[in-house]
């Protein structure tokens, strides 16, 4: 219980017939009279706010939310009291986002119920906690404040932008996906499993021809073969120290972790199946699955994954994932390596490839590209860039001694790993290297 600021001026108010009393003694009966009012105003009104049933306050949001993007808060309100209410509402929302609209000052309808909403922006994944509601209830002369906390735990999960996948995955749907980038392949008849018979078609290559059928119907009949499909795809997920790294546009982990979704949604499209390996300090398998729900279970085990301060063992990690996928998969490395790193990345990539067909997704800083692009004007800039076209011809070099090794390299920024990743998917089923 606290005094108002209308309260509190009221009594500055009553310094003046006091200061005046001084040197005036008619001022000091104005001064009791004037204290006398104010104090019965304040007991009376102080004794009506103490009898006033605390509202209730239930909250509204969705249990799965996305990163980086304004998610509405609701709060419904009830007034349990027979006259109107002044509430100041201030929800206690995860500390790790930003806000717009609050706190709130609301007029409550006497009986009635009152819905309120304000605005949250999660800056991190992983599960979050709203511990709370403050609640302000103001008198009916607005002297005192009654301030109350209603617990009202909710626990929700802030997912990676699962509604920009979603644009993706419907771009996929509606064969658009050239709109974002993935190339669009005329493949039909070309793929590794037969799919059917058909009349011959100009263009068609004569090892699809079946001359017994043709014989048969006097005609000649080619065979239409599709991608190969029951197949697997498995990521091995750096989470370690050089996946902290953030640009404008978000983490790299983000980055990484959109990509693993949109690819695991192309892969499921296709028939195969999906799983994952994480490893740096986050050590979590998703044995490859199959069916509708694939992207919901691997956004299930992946949504909380952050980076950590360890260094990345690709050793370890490609020997532990020999161990758990004996069947031959499609492996897919995402990390950020740097130099002297690559000699340990080339080790893990040869153990993998004796049994794997593997890709190394390597992503960059755009900052890299950021100085290639800038004038040179003093010698300070062209230190800089010398440094860093030394670095990146020392990266080139890398990924050819990785390819060497066995392994496809696709060298990208953050924001363009899911399409390039996609894309790269996409070859290698057209080539039925898997």
């Amino acid at each position: 219980m606290t005094p108002s600021h209308r309260l509190i001026a009221a009594l500055g108010l009553l310094l003046l017939p006091a200061m005046l009393a001084v040197w005036y003694p008619l001022w000091g009966y104005l001064w009791l009279a004037g204290s006398v009012l104010l104090i019965l105003l304040a007991m009376v009104d102080l004794w009506h706010l103490r009898r006033i049933p605390l509202p209730r306050v239930e909250r509204r949001l969705h249990t799965t939310i996305p990163v980086g993007v304004w998610t509405k808060v609701q709060l419904q309100l009830e007034n349990r009291a027979d006259n109107n209410l002044m509430v100041t509402v201030h929800d206690h929302h995860p500390a790790d986002c930003d806000v717009r609209d609050q706190p709130l000052t609301v007029d409550l309808p006497a009986q009635r119920q009152l819905t309120i909403q304000y605005q949250i922006l999660p800056r991190g994944r992983g599960d979050k906690q709203f511990a709370g509601v403050d609640l302000a209830i103001h008198s009916a002369l607005k002297l005192w404040r009654l301030k109350r906390f209603l617990d009202h735990p909710t626990r929700v999960r802030v997912y990676p932008n699962f509604r920009e996948i979603a644009h993706f995955a419907l771009l996929a749907t509606d064969n658009h996906l050239s709109q974002m980038g993935v190339r669009r392949r005329q493949r039909r008849g070309e793929g590794s499993d037969f799919h059917q018979l058909r009349e011959y078609r100009l263009g068609d290559a004569l090892r699809q021809i079946d001359w017994k059928a043709s014989s048969r119907y006097r005609r000649l009949i080619s065979k239409e073969y599709q991608d190969e499909r029951d197949q697997q795809l498995v990521f091995l997920l750096d989470c370690g120290r050089h996946m902290r790294h953030r640009d404008e546009q978000g983490a790299h982990l983000d980055h990484v972790l959109n990509a693993m979704l949109l690819l695991s949604y192309v892969a499921e499209r296709q028939g195969d199946g999906v799983g994952f390996l994480s490893f740096g300090g986050i050590d979590r398998w998703q044995p490859p699955v199959k069916g509708g729900d694939l992207v919901r279970r691997i956004l299930d085990r992946s949504y909380d994954i952050e980076p950590t301060l360890e260094a990345a063992d690709y050793l370890s990690a490609a020997r532990q994932l020999m161990s758990l996928q004996n069947r031959r998969a499609l492996i897919v490395i995402l990390t950020n390596s740097r130099t002297e790193e690559q000699n340990e990345l080339q080790k893990a990539v040869s153990i993998l490839a004796k049994r794997h067909l593997v890709v190394v997704a390597d992503i960059h800083e755009a900052s890299l590209d950021h100085v290639l692009e800038q004038p040179v004007t003093d010698r300070k800039s062209a230190l800089r860039f010398q440094a860093v076209v030394d670095y990146l011809g020392e990266r080139r070099e890398s990924h050819e001694r990785l390819q060497y090794r066995g392994g496809m390299v696709i060298d990208s920024r953050p924001q363009q790993l899911p399409i390039n990743l996609v894309n790269a998917y996409l070859d290698v089923k057209a080539s039925g290297a898997l």
